[in-house]
């Protein structure tokens, strides 16, 4: 009777951990993703937080000097940006109602053609037209959904501070909740690291280096809308092979209709030598050097994690999805068949 009451009682706090977790996990379900997201930008910025913690000897004060860091890095130049990205957009809008696309393939298909012209110029018009109205219907979602992206970037924010601040704190009460041993804890954290720092510099980084010389050469050639074309250069850059050739090749043919042949050549190479090159051999020594996580993998948790969690999903698509992999990996090499080990 004394043992069945005991059996009882653990039941009954299983019963009451479950519930409150579920009860959790619905209130939390709204900001999860910025909780993730807060967290991931916690473990890009730890470095610089040690490194001012060292020097000013308070964690308070050095995750508030960070914070206040990240949130001029990133909001200051968006407040200028944005205004001026949107107004690129519908600039953008307007030229392609506007561009004369049967005059372009005059020029670079035989004069006996025009039939051909003719119905490549509609497909082309067609998928124009609904590349913009895409593009400018996403614009108008994401300005009526300014209060609930305000919110969540609060959140980023707090999560952010306090994950910095209480590391020390959080470490421990997730090694006290972890079902591994020591040596497995111990390499599933350096494996989750190493994915983490791959993704993040090997492909944010590099993108948004990729963007920034993309949008110089842009500058230097005279292209216009070179916010636009620069923010998608950076957006593109995570796909592999094709990356930021996906931009800058139209618009090679489309300096080659409007300005001097030799001009556009000169831009083409550009883009090839200097952006290209940091996708093939920047990112690639980055990522080949820190894990061996295939470029489709990153590829396709990137594409899943926008269509299920938003931009943040670019980021932790791929993370989750490399994250998964790592622990089927694991449980394949039995590293975890002692699971329940607390040695």
């Amino acid at each position: 009777m004394e043992i069945l009451e005991k059996d009882l009682k653990k039941i009954a706090v299983i019963l009451l951990i479950v519930m409150l977790g579920v009860l959790v996990f619905l209130i939390l379900k709204p900001v999860i993703l910025s909780i993730l997201a807060g967290l991931v930008f916690a473990y890009i910025f730890m470095p610089i937080h040690n490194w001012i913690l060292v020097r000013v000897k308070s964690k308070t004060l050095s995750a508030t000097l960070v914070s206040v860091l990240v949130l001029a890095i990133i909001l200051v130049p968006l407040w200028f940006a944005i205004p001026a990205m949107i107004d690129q957009v519908f600039q953008v809008f307007q030229s392609t109602q506007n561009v004369n696309v049967q005059g372009f393939l005059a020029q670079i298909i035989p004069g006996d053609s025009e039939a051909i012209r003719t119905q490549i110029a509609v497909s082309i018009s067609s998928a124009l037209n609904k590349l913009t109205s895409s593009v400018l219907t996403r614009l108008g979602n994401l300005i009526l959904e300014f209060p609930k992206i305000a919110l969540q970037v609060v959140i980023i924010a707090f999560v952010f501070f306090f994950t910095l601040r209480d590391k020390e704190e959080l470490k421990e009460f997730a090694a006290g909740l972890s079902p591994l041993n020591k040596n497995q804890e111990k390499e599933l954290i350096k494996q989750f690291k190493d994915i983490t720092e791959s993704i993040v510099y090997g492909y944010v980084v590099v993108g948004v280096l990729q963007g920034i010389f993309a949008g110089i050469g842009f500058l230097v050639f005279g292209v216009n809308h070179v916010l636009f074309l620069t923010a998608l250069t950076a957006l593109f850059s995570i796909i592999p092979v094709l990356g930021p050739s996906l931009v800058y090749f139209p618009v090679f043919f489309f300096l080659i209709a409007t300005t001097s042949p030799i001009s556009a050549i000169v831009f083409l190479i550009y883009n090839l030598i200097v952006v290209s090159s940091l996708d093939n051999v920047l990112k690639a020594q980055i990522v080949s050097r820190r894990t061996s996580i295939s470029q489709v993998i990153v590829l396709i948790g990137m594409i899943g994690g926008l269509f299920v969690f938003g931009v943040v999903g670019l980021l932790l698509g791929p993370l989750i999805l490399a994250y998964f992999l790592t622990i089927l990996r694991a449980h394949k090499e039995k590293n975890l068949s002692s699971l329940f080990n607390s040695s």
